[in-house]
């Protein structure tokens, strides 16, 4: 069996996947992208790559995200798709969520502001139970992160385009749901897939249903923000909007263009895509069970194309 692995620290991959499968030649794109693989673990691959390998019999995303692999018009057709889930990067997110709803419920935001002109001034503390935060997207991850918010001692709401249940969360579920949601959170926390469905689903519209003074947190996935609905909801550099702040970590195109003007948003905070890098020996482990999985014909969750993820 050989296994063909593409991504920026592909070495490290292919040493962690050899201890891991014994039995299979675990080669790099950089060494040999030509010589035809059985599976390939990959990371938003080139059209390029995916045109040489036509004998796939599987192919494994290294991340939770399938939108660049999905776009790619060099995907072979009929060759099943699986994709890491969760595989230790829910942890990491749950982190990046917590630091950016602390930023805001704790006046972070509004201390550091003051600090640029020496003022010395306190807020009122609200409580954490004071402070619903919503997470929409509960996959895997998002799961993670609703249920890690709600242990904390936050009330949780969380949605889903179909019924869901989850232990101290409220689940909301379709248009409606997600209507319901908006009206009570003050934090927003995006952790969707990108699908026809949810690209520009934070838009003028959802923005204005918010509360006065909420806040907006994106670890998810780019597509998920019209920008200049944002913007326009954060309001002018000089004047606030109806949003707070938000704190952004994924973009429609990265890395982000220099002369975006969300990098200059007093109300901004960015990061470059770094909110759940994938811990190599816990994605190894799922990558590994999956390339056997495929090989042995066992059932096994794939991605459907059609639907995104």
């Amino acid at each position: 069996m050989r296994v063909l692995v593409h991504i920026d620290d592909a070495d490290t991959w292919r040493e962690a996947l050899t201890k891991r499968l014994p039995n299979a030649e675990i080669v790099t794109s950089q060494a040999d992208s030509t010589t035809p693989a059985d599976y390939l673990a990959a990371w938003k691959p080139p059209a390029e790559l995916l045109e040489k390998q036509t004998h796939l019999k599987g192919i494994v995303n290294l991340g939770a995200g399938v939108d660049a692999l999905l776009n790619n018009p060099a995907l072979p057709k009929d060759v099943p798709i699986v994709k890491l889930r969760d595989a230790g990067m829910g942890p990491l997110i749950a982190d990046y969520v917590r630091f950016g709803v602390l930023y805001f419920q704790r006046d972070f935001d509004r201390y550091f502001a003051q600090q640029a002109n020496a003022q010395w001034h306190e807020y009122p503390l609200i409580d954490k139970a004071d402070w619903p935060v919503g997470v929409l997207g509960l996959g895997a991850i998002g799961s993670h992160v609703a249920q890690a918010l709600a242990a904390d001692g936050f009330p949780v709401h969380g949605w889903s385009r179909s019924p869901k249940s989850l232990e101290g969360v409220t689940c909301h579920h379709g248009d409606d749901g997600l209507a319901q949601l908006l009206g009570k959170v003050q934090t927003l926390v995006t952790l969707l897939p990108n699908t026809a469905s949810t690209r520009g689903i934070i838009n003028a519209d959802t923005l204005s249903q918010l509360p006065e003074g909420a806040s907006l947190i994106n670890p998810g996935r780019g597509a998920l923000i019209d920008e200049q609905a944002l913007l326009d909801a954060l309001g002018q550099v000089q004047s606030s909007g109806r949003l707070r702040g938000a704190l952004l970590d994924a973009f429609d195109e990265e890395p982000l263009p220099a002369d975006n003007p969300l990098w200059l948003h007093p109300r901004v905070r960015i990061t470059p895509h770094m909110a759940g890098p994938t811990p190599v020996r816990d994605a190894a482990d799922q990558v590994a069970e999956l390339i056997k999985a495929m090989e042995n014909g066992d059932p096994i969750d794939t991605v459907d194309p059609k639907a995104g993820y």
